[in-house]
């Protein structure tokens, strides 16, 4: 198999068992697991660039930067859809997260219509149509407006926008983003210390697992930009779905959350869409190469 293939689909595999992790932590508040995953994400990511010797060049993107909303907005981003998730997954609601890092793609193509004025193919729109109707089938016959699913899915699409605008790449923006974040974490910690309500050195189990939040943060991250660079971007596009897929199975078999008619319904409509847009995408992306390989010959 691909070296390529093997680190970026180790990377999904990673981030698909995550709520098996969260999940050992469920006895401390969503609010301290957070605020823990961001700092010992940035003294991750802090490691990482002292290590590789990028400080200047990372202070310089910083200071040159004209828009500093831009530098600092994704960090809220970030963080608020690691408090959603966390707190879903931990809620009983692992099932509602997988939807939404299934609609993930089709919200960053709509995004790129209306903020970026990209145009979209019929099947393109067709795939939005199905998965909005999937959408609006849950919210009519479940009885309830799927929240989780799109807030994550609202919240990582517009992160992903605005990390594309931006001229950091990824261990850059992951630095500065949870240095910021961890301004905030530091702050309740502090809180919680204080109240006598501090998780940390309860016991040893959990104290190590708060630590290694950093750690399951930023690992898989590094292995999927290596990995990712190595294989087409079609390829990488359809691996994604391991991830999502992964926390379905995990939500349903292991924690044996339910699945309704109405939340199938919904998840066959928006499974429908994915697999109309990968295929239709897969296929365009193909022959625009053969095309090219046509000119040069």
């Amino acid at each position: 198999m691909n070296r390529g293939v093997i680190l970026t689909l180790s990377a999904y595999i990673f981030w698909g068992i995550h709520p098996i992790y969260w999940k050992q932590l469920d006895h401390v508040p969503s609010f301290e697991i957070v605020s823990h995953r961001m700092f010992w994400s940035m003294v991750f990511f802090l490691v990482i660039v002292s290590w590789s010797g990028q400080w200047r060049v990372l202070y310089k993107k910083i200071a040159g930067s004209d828009k500093k909303w831009l530098l600092v907005l994704p960090a809220l981003l970030i963080g608020s859809n690691w408090l959603t998730y966390i707190w879903a997954v931990n809620a009983g609601f692992i099932i509602e997260t997988s939807l939404g890092y299934f609609i993930c793609p089709l919200v960053s193509v709509f995004l790129g219509v209306f903020i970026l004025k990209e145009r979209l193919r019929t099947v393109q729109w067709t795939a939005i149509g199905i998965a909005a109707a999937g959408v609006l089938l849950m919210t009519l016959f479940y009885g309830q407006f799927p929240w989780i699913s799109l807030y994550l899915a609202g919240t990582w699409g517009t992160y992903g926008l605005l990390r594309k605008k931006s001229h950091l790449s990824s261990v850059e923006g992951l630095t500065l983003e949870t240095t910021v974040l961890s301004v905030l974490a530091l702050a309740y910690l502090v809180y919680l210390f204080s109240v006598h309500k501090f998780s940390f050195g309860a016991d040893l189990t959990g104290s190590l697992l708060l630590m290694g939040t950093g750690v399951i943060s930023g690992l898989p991250l590094l292995v999927f930009i290596h990995g990712a660079r190595l294989i087409d971007l079609a390829l990488v596009g359809i691996l994604q779905y391991v991830y999502p897929t992964l926390i379905f199975i995990i939500g349903y078999f292991v924690y044996a959350e339910q699945l309704n008619e109405a939340k199938l319904m919904g998840f066959v409509f928006i499974w429908s869409a994915l697999i109309l847009y990968t295929v239709e995408s897969t296929v365009v992306l193909r022959k625009g190469k053969q095309r090219a390989k046509n000119r040069e010959q």
